[in-house]
């Protein structure tokens, strides 16, 4: 009995870690996935964003279409100056950045400009 319990324990750990790195690695995107020699630039309206790790993200409406933005990581942004509060629903920003080949409305941003200030996030 005492090894049937052992072994269901031993695979109930497996499939946790298995969940658990299934998760991560879907939740980041490889930098390889992006279109780097096509750099774009779009205007818009963040309509949400989240700011977390691995990386921030942003919903921008566009005239065009609206995009998913991902973002560097929060201490990255912080540390060059970009707070929560500039890029918060409503915001009126620039990305540069590139276009993921396979998803046609998601980007990775290099840079963003709010206002008067370019933050550097790469």
């Amino acid at each position: 009995m005492a090894k049937h319990i052992r072994t269901w324990r031993h695979a109930l750990i497996v499939v946790a870690c298995a969940v658990a790195f299934a998760t991560t690695a879907a939740a980041h995107h490889g930098w390889s996935s992006y279109d780097q020699t096509r750099p774009l630039a779009v205007d818009g309206t963040v309509k949400a964003s989240q700011w977390e790790n691995p990386h921030g993200m942003l919903t921008l409406v566009t005239d065009a279409k609206t995009w998913d933005v991902v973002l560097a990581p929060t201490a990255r942004m912080q540390a060059r100056g970009l707070t929560r509060e500039m890029v918060a629903p409503g915001a009126k920003v620039r990305i540069v950045g590139y276009q993921h080949k396979e998803h046609a409305e998601e980007m990775r941003a290099e840079r963003i400009i709010v206002g008067d200030k370019t933050v550097e996030l790469r």
